[in-house]
């Protein structure tokens, strides 16, 4: 992997795409990162890349295909004006900062920026993320591309042409795996209930999501078929899930009213 690569931010995301870029073969020398100074000297001993405390100490002869935002949110508005120099047709500027527009780059970028705007999860820690990328209209289909292939460093990657998605994919896949512990933590709750020790009770929710997790992804099956193939009629799992598959007060309805609560509240935040 040749990709010229300018990181911006190397926190528990950056690094996590780091380590799984430079497994699979990125040069290192072709990377620069920009972050506090405390942090540079780590970064370059640990990982051999080029740090930096500003984009102005970047030499000149080093023209990046792959600007990557991987700083906070709410730090961008203060730092992004400093790489307006690097806007050229040849530069894509990929974020996966939450909840920033296409609009908000282009008007600090301008508009012949070539943007991806992206959302990963939390599981992309792991290299088991899921991130869905939405392009301008110039960006083309090799710089697409060279998105994927970093973002694929920690996950699955999907992509979407409508910006407006991007807050759907936020309440599903952004937020979901907090649903996920959530679900752990109710499960724990529920049979610590029905009389077992708080200890084990948490075990058993934990691993029984860890492991129907690792079931699904290396099964062909659909959640469905899964599903089914693990309820016995008139069984103990057809009980629970009576309750559980409720149309007017189950897991469905549930699900459904949290994910749009996310969703407008994902709209909000971008607007």
């Amino acid at each position: 992997m040749n990709t010229r690569l300018l990181l911006v931010g190397c926190g528990k995301m950056g690094s996590a795409m780091l380590e799984g870029w430079l497994a699979q073969g990125l040069v290192a020398s072709n990377v620069y990162i920009v972050e506090q100074a405390e942090a540079v000297e780590k970064l370059e001993t640990s990982y051999g890349i080029n740090g930096i405390t500003d984009v102005k100490e970047m030499p000149k002869d080093f023209v990046p295909q792959v600007v990557l935002f991987a700083i906070k949110p709410q730090v961008l508005p203060d730092v992004i004006d400093a790489y307006k120099p690097l806007v050229r047709a040849e530069t894509v500027f990929l974020s996966v900062a939450a909840g920033k527009t296409i609009d908000f780059f282009a008007s600090h970028l301008g508009e012949n920026a070539r943007i991806v705007r992206a959302m990963p999860n939390t599981p992309a820690a792991v290299s088991r993320g899921m991130t869905v990328m939405c392009p301008t209209d110039d960006v083309s289909i090799a710089q697409c591309d060279m998105c994927e292939t970093l973002l694929k460093a920690v996950g699955l990657v999907s992509w979407v042409d409508d910006e407006n998605l991007m807050d759907a994919v936020t309440a599903v896949s952004g937020s979901g795996p907090a649903y996920i512990f959530h679900m752990v933590e109710a499960m724990a709750q529920a049979g610590e209930a029905a009389g077992l020790p708080a200890e084990q009770a948490i075990l058993l929710a934990r691993q029984t999501v860890v492991g129907a997790g690792f079931l699904l992804d290396a099964r062909e099956e659909t959640a469905e078929t899964l599903r089914q193939n693990v309820t016995s009629p008139g069984g103990t799992t057809a009980a629970a899930l009576d309750v559980l598959m409720d149309q007017k007060t189950g897991l469905p309805e549930l699900m459904t009213r949290a994910v749009e609560a996310a969703r407008k509240r994902s709209v909000e935040l971008a607007g």
